[in-house]
């Protein structure tokens, strides 16, 4: 087989295995938006709009979680890469624009660097920028969903694997689908890996409400703008004029919740089915769990791992672990 002709066939897997992934969205998502209690999954906010949408959010006065997480990086940095020893292969999951791990290179000097997201140009673009900044660590881009599974490409070092998920992204889960998630991470960074992970501390409701509900409407647009990407994979007919944002505290659940809220009744289609909202119902699209430092710690132990590190802000706001696998 000639050189024209392996192009041709890797294009047609590439093709085939994007095909398989929309139809998997779009299954995915006709079966959360006909549950009783509709739902959107939140890896779905992550079009190359609401990448930047939750860039902005970052930079609102009241999220204060990227301040309080920055600020721990930026103080501990060194005992980071002390705790996590040289020249790791920094698997960046989650890796959006990829600054928060890019801020960390001076001291964690990687031997690899692989970023993973679900939204691929935006990835794509954000990896071209960063290797051209930093053209002695080797780069690769990853476009996966490691929510369900998790398999790496080959050219990812099997050695020292330290998996990075910062901004407390692992309380999007629920308890049970958390301690799936870092079981993942634990058979995947092999035994002499580990974990640099943040989570958002609970504390006081004002705090928390206001940072999921910024007066600028930032996390309103970024919660609307899921509507118009569902329309994009499943050929829906979401009117987004038609809904809300809603974001509230589940103290008994310790966690926020984010809704898309009905404004009025109406039917939304989309090919073979459809659903008709009433007035003031709902579509469940985020949650994000809350932690104690101690309740977190025994996450991380049932799953394979051992807390080797903590450190977190002044406030005690957020807090970053290093687990080692164990």
């Amino acid at each position: 087989m000639n050189s024209m002709s392996v192009h041709l066939s890797e294009n047609r897997r590439n093709r085939e295995a994007f095909g398989s992934e929309i139809a998997q969205a779009r299954h995915e998502l006709v079966a959360g938006l006909s549950q009783k209690s509709a739902r959107i999954a939140p890896k779905y906010f992550y079009d190359g709009l609401g990448s930047r949408l939750f860039e902005a959010i970052c930079l609102t006065d009241e999220y204060y979680v990227t301040r309080a997480e920055a600020g721990i990086f930026a103080a501990h940095a060194r005992d980071m890469a002390a705790a996590i020893g040289p020249k790791p292969t920094l698997i960046d999951l989650g890796a959006g624009n990829c600054a928060k791990a890019a801020g960390l290179f001076p001291a964690l000097r990687p031997a690899q660097y692989v970023a993973v997201d679900i939204s691929v140009a935006f990835l794509d673009e954000a990896v071209g920028k960063l290797q051209a900044g930093h053209p002695h660590i080797p780069m690769l881009a990853v476009g996966a969903d490691f929510s369900e599974h998790f398999a790496l490409p080959a050219e990812v070092e099997a050695s020292r694997r330290v998996f990075f998920y910062p901004g407390s992204s692992i309380g999007n889960f629920t308890p049970l689908e958390a301690a799936q998630c870092l079981r993942r991470f634990r058979a995947a960074c092999g035994d002499d890996g580990g974990l640099l992970i943040g989570v958002d501390l609970v504390k006081a409701r004002p705090v928390l409400e206001a940072a999921y509900d910024d007066a600028l409407g930032i996390t309103s647009a970024f919660n609307l703008n899921v509507l118009r990407h569902v329309n994009a994979l499943l050929d829906s007919d979401f009117d987004v004029s038609n809904w809300r944002h809603r974001a509230h505290f589940n103290e008994d659940q310790s966690r926020i919740e984010m809704h898309l809220e009905a404004t009025r009744a109406q039917f939304v289609a989309w090919p073979g089915g459809g659903r008709q909202f009433a007035a003031g119902e709902r579509i469940h699209t985020e949650n994000s769990y809350k932690f104690t430092p101690q309740g977190f710690t025994t996450m991380l132990a049932q799953a394979g791992f051992g807390v080797t590190h903590s450190w977190s802000d002044a406030a005690q706001q957020f807090l970053v672990c290093y687990a080692r696998a164990q």
